[in-house]
């Protein structure tokens, strides 16, 4: 092959027109694939995040469409393979509970939710503590696993302090006012408070009463009133009304009337201390009788 120097064809072109020349005519296939490699030259990245947007909502409409069956057959592998643990000798047999006073042991048991065919390979210990943990009376607890069949459960119980009486319900109360259990008569040792909000401040009462033994001796129960202020009640019926404020200096002066004249044991069914530096007494009824005859 001849190869023409650029003067050659130079000597040889001769002017033309170019509407003169030709049109080729691409097939239509080419024409569009043509333009699609120039729309994918120019926007691929945003092709591709469009797609797997598209795919992505695809996936979550066919699991969405899906979710009640997807459920059910889970729901019944969980029930078939717990079934077939417990039938191979791990379904929970011994359930042994220690610790409980104030709780019964049929609420612990609900709390758990063992069922018949509940297996311990199955039995998830640590929802069933939360759940016993929020009895009232439950302080802590622990729930141990003893393979192959057995489950251990160990409680510890918050500590009354005192009980409160409301609507002829005698509940067991923590060192916060909270109620923790119904005195069925065991705890009779205890402080007994009386009155809607006792229990709420029945410990500062108690602690501030514990100061003073000669007075707290024979008292069978602190009622609160209007929520505002205490009366000792005494087991002979007298009735010590305290103030709302200067609890302590009320009970003070109390005490000091109680060693100089033994107030306490007077034959009085009121004394009251509400108004600072004065006490008022109320004499029994009786006297009153005699001294009008």
């Amino acid at each position: 092959m001849q190869q023409v120097g650029t003067k050659a064809f130079l000597a040889d072109a001769r002017p033309v027109d170019p509407r003169s020349l030709p049109v080729v005519k691409r097939p239509p296939v080419r024409r569009a694939r043509i333009g699609f490699e120039r729309i994918w030259v120019l926007h691929s990245r945003l092709i591709m995040r469009a797609g797997a947007i598209c795919l992505a909502c695809l996936v979550l409409l066919a699991v969405w469409q899906a979710r009640e069956p997807i459920g059910t057959g889970l729901s019944t592998t969980a029930g078939l393979l717990n079934g077939e643990f417990a039938d191979a000798g791990f379904a929970v047999g011994e359930i042994s509970i220690t610790g409980q006073v104030l709780t019964r042991e049929s609420e612990i048991l609900a709390a758990l939710g063992i069922a018949p065919r509940t297996s311990t390979l199955d039995f998830d210990a640590e929802a069933a503590r939360t759940r016993v943990a929020e009895l009232p009376a439950v302080e802590t607890v622990t729930i141990r696993k003893i393979y192959p069949a057995d489950v251990v459960v160990t409680v510890m119980e918050k500590e009354p302090v005192a009980r409160w009486r409301v609507d002829g319900v005698t509940f067991l109360v923590d060192a916060h006012g909270e109620q923790i259990g119904e005195d069925h008569g065991a705890w009779g040792d205890l402080p007994l408070v009386i009155g809607d909000g006792a229990a709420d401040d029945a410990m500062v009462m108690i602690r501030s009463l514990d100061q003073f033994p000669d007075l707290s001796a024979d008292v069978v129960a602190l009622s609160r009133i209007a929520d505002r202020r205490w009366d000792l009640v005494y087991d002979t019926g007298l009735r010590v009304q305290l103030p709302e404020f200067g609890v302590a200096q009320a009970l003070r002066q109390l005490e000091t009337y109680q060693r100089d004249y033994a107030l306490l044991d007077r034959d009085v069914t009121i004394i009251d201390l509400r108004n600072p530096g004065m006490v008022a007494l109320r004499p029994a009824q009786r006297e009153e009788n005699d001294e009008k005859e």
